[in-house]
C-alpha cells in the first residue's frame, strides 16, 4: 500500500493545491467551488474556470479555507474538502439536504483524486485525516453526501464519486439520518 501523508490546506500550500488541481481547475473548472456558488445554473457558469481559481486562490492564500491535501512523497495526490457547513451555501439549495438543525455541522463534501490514484485506499485515508482534523478543532457533528452504489450494480465513472463512496462514510460510522431519494443520502457522525 501506498504511503500518504496528509496537511491541512494553509497559505504556503497554494502551489501544491493548484498543481494538483491543474489546468482544468480538478473537474470542470470547479476549484473546490461548486458547494460555495448559492446557486447552480447560469450562476455557475459563470463562476466556473478562471473565477472559480480566483476565488479559491484568495480563500487558500488569506487561510479561509479548509480541506486538505495527500501526499505521496512531496507530490500532492489527492484533495478533500471539508468546513463549516454555513460556507457551502449551494446545501440549503438542494431539498435533499435542507436541514434545520445545522448550527456547529461540519461537511465533508468533495474528494478529487487523479485517475492513477484511485482505488488505492486514498479516499478513506484522506476521510479518516479530516476526521482528526476537525476533532481538533473540536468539531461535534460532521456531515456528508457521498453517492450510494448504483441500484444495478454498474461502475460510476470516477468524476461522478466525487463527494466519496457511501461505504467509506459508513466504515467510519456515519449513519443516514435523511434521504429524499436513494442517489442523495445525508449521513452525519459526532465526534
Amino acid at each position: 500500500m501506498a504511503r500518504f501523508t496528509f496537511k491541512e490546506i494553509r497559505d504556503d500550500l497554494w502551489s501544491d493545491f493548484e498543481a494538483l488541481f491543474g489546468s482544468s481547475g480538478a473537474c470542470g473548472g470547479c476549484w473546490c467551488q461548486s458547494w460555495r456558488v448559492p446557486q447552480g445554473g447560469k450562476l455557475w457558469e459563470e463562476t466556473k474556470g478562471k473565477r472559480a481559481h480566483q476565488l479559491t486562490k484568495k480563500l487558500i492564500l488569506s487561510n479561509q479555507m479548509t480541506g486538505l491535501l495527500a501526499y505521496e512523497g512531496n507530490k500532492p495526490v489527492g484533495w478533500c474538502s471539508y468546513g463549516p457547513r454555513v460556507v457551502f451555501p449551494r446545501l440549503e439549495r438542494m431539498k435533499a439536504y435542507r436541514r434545520d438543525d445545522t448550527e456547529g455541522v461540519w461537511s465533508v463534501n468533495c474528494f478529487f483524486i487523479p485517475k492513477e490514484y484511485r482505488r488505492k485506499g486514498l479516499s478513506r485515508r484522506m476521510l479518516a485525516a479530516a476526521l482528526k482534523f476537525m476533532k481538533k478543532r473540536r468539531v461535534r457533528v460532521v456531515e456528508a453526501y457521498p453517492v450510494p452504489p448504483t441500484l444495478d450494480g454498474s461502475k460510476l465513472p470516477g468524476a461522478f464519486v466525487w463527494t466519496g463512496p457511501l461505504s467509506i462514510f459508513e466504515s467510519a460510522g456515519f449513519e443516514i439520518v435523511q434521504r429524499l431519494s436513494y442517489s442523495r443520502p445525508l449521513l452525519r457522525l459526532r465526534l
